[in-house]
């Protein structure tokens, strides 16, 4: 909102949302001198561990987040989602997203929005002041509108992501640099559009710390190598945030949170090669390397991260299992599934939650029939390609977890406890003191 706003008499409260993607709770409340301000903004504000969704996989998770509903209403599953009635699968994008954005409700209330740099929203919406996709976009040229937003982006070198394959090198300096640069170009960018925007929501999201996080996190709790650079990098990521909580006006509350925690990773678990070890799964020939290679003898498959599927007769084109089968052949995978040990003896499986506990809304046709929620340690992978062996090791150490996501809030009166990413959206909303039902989400507000 805009000095022309408030001369009109517009004094309707704004919100600022910086997202912070995969960054876990525990790290801020345990280093308080590693983030000053965020320590800051959680004692004068309010600040708590939330848990995320189910799969804890950031394609499903932000469309959640920016909607306040589960995957049965956004209609995102995962970072790969099958077609209805087909093997076929695609890469969900912002089309794909079936539930209303927070940033929509704003605009059609006659209020303004930035939206910049949030995963699954490629192409960029035109009923807001201005978008940058996030996450999944071919690159800014594409991603950016209006142009204006676009020539600024392209001119100051703005990246959508960092280059994660250099975190794959076992010297990590060149993958640090990069994140450190990005990072940079990221918050010029917010700081630029928080001053210049006349808006009434700033959407913004640091994708960076995922990165980091997916290969630097071991090194962090276990005094690896580069755990003096994970400080630094994060070191850095509060000095930002705390600027600009600074350049936020005081009819502005922010909020900042992320869409899942992180933990160490020490196994990656193949399910698909599992799943054929044990006999489920079959192929119609060795050199399989995708979905529609299955065979019909196959009774389930799998797709990341931890996704199950019976391969049921009438809804998979090569469906071998009968319906009146498929209540025993999904109760036989789920105890199978939660008895599964890891080669260090722990049990893969925190939990194997159904589709009916964890999905419901007009769009759950593609829902999985099974999701494993993985004990910390256990990375969940689905290739088609035939792994060597189902417990293996990647060049990542950090891995999604269910629990320990971020959620702060400049409010006093705000209680972040108990509380889900699904409580986001309708926080919000009322601190933008805008109207909505509360049966329209699957949250509440914390207020």
């Amino acid at each position: 909102m805009g000095l022309f706003d408030r001369l009109k008499g517009d004094d309707a409260p704004r919100v600022a949302f910086f997202g912070i993607d995969g960054v876990p709770y525990s790290l801020i409340d345990e280093h308080p001198d590693v983030f000053p301000n965020l320590t800051d903004l959680k004692t004068e504000g309010s600040g708590g561990p939330i848990d995320s969704i189910v799969p804890p996989e950031s394609s499903a998770c932000w469309p959640a987040l920016t909607t306040g509903v589960n995957p049965g209403q956004t209609g995102v599953y995962g970072f790969q989602d099958r077609e209805v009635g087909s093997y076929d699968t695609y890469v969900p994008m912002g089309r794909d997203v079936q539930a209303t954005r927070l940033w929509d409700r704003v605009t059609e209330a006659g209020r303004d929005a930035t939206v910049l740099n949030v995963p699954v929203t490629f192409p960029p919406q035109r009923n807001v002041q201005r978008m940058v996709s996030g996450f999944l976009s071919p690159g800014v040229d594409k991603a950016a509108y209006p142009d204006e937003l676009r020539d600024r982006l392209e001119e100051t070198n703005y990246r959508i992501d960092v280059n994660a394959k250099l975190g794959h090198d076992e010297d990590k300096t060149e993958f640090i640099e990069d994140a450190h640069e990005t990072l940079e170009k990221r918050y010029e960018t917010f700081s630029h559009y928080v001053e210049q925007d006349d808006w009434d929501l700033f959407f913004g999201v640091f994708m960076t710390t995922d990165r980091v996080n997916h290969f630097l996190f071991k090194h962090y709790e276990q005094d690896g190598e580069y755990q003096q650079e994970f400080f630094d990098f994060y070191e850095k990521v509060d000095e930002y945030l705390g600027k600009l909580r600074e350049q936020l006006a005081d009819d502005v509350t922010m909020v900042v949170a992320s869409d899942h925690g992180f933990t160490t990773l020490e196994y990656e678990v193949h399910f698909n090669e599992w799943l054929e070890q044990e006999g489920w799964l079959e192929f119609e020939d060795e050199d399989h390397s995708e979905l529609g290679d299955i065979s019909e003898d196959a009774k389930a498959y799998s797709l990341i991260p931890g996704r199950f599927y019976i391969n049921l007769d009438g809804r998979e084109p090569d469906g071998g299992v009968d319906e009146d089968e498929y209540e025993s052949v999904r109760n036989d995978l789920k105890e199978k599934l939660e008895a599964l040990e890891g080669p260090n003896g722990n049990k893969v499986a925190d939990r194997v939650v159904t589709r009916e506990e964890a999905f419901r809304g007009d769009h759950d046709d593609i829902a999985p029939d099974l999701v494993v929620v993985p004990n910390h340690g256990f990375d969940l992978k689905a290739g088609f390609k035939g792994s060597e062996a189902v417990f293996d090791v990647g060049p990542r150490n950090g891995m999604h977890s269910f629990d320990n996501a971020t959620l702060l809030i400049d409010d006093a009166d705000a209680t972040v406890r108990d509380a889900d990413l699904y409580d986001i959206a309708p926080t919000i909303l009322e601190l933008l003191e805008q109207d909505y039902e509360r049966t329209e989400f699957d949250g509440g507000s914390l207020l």
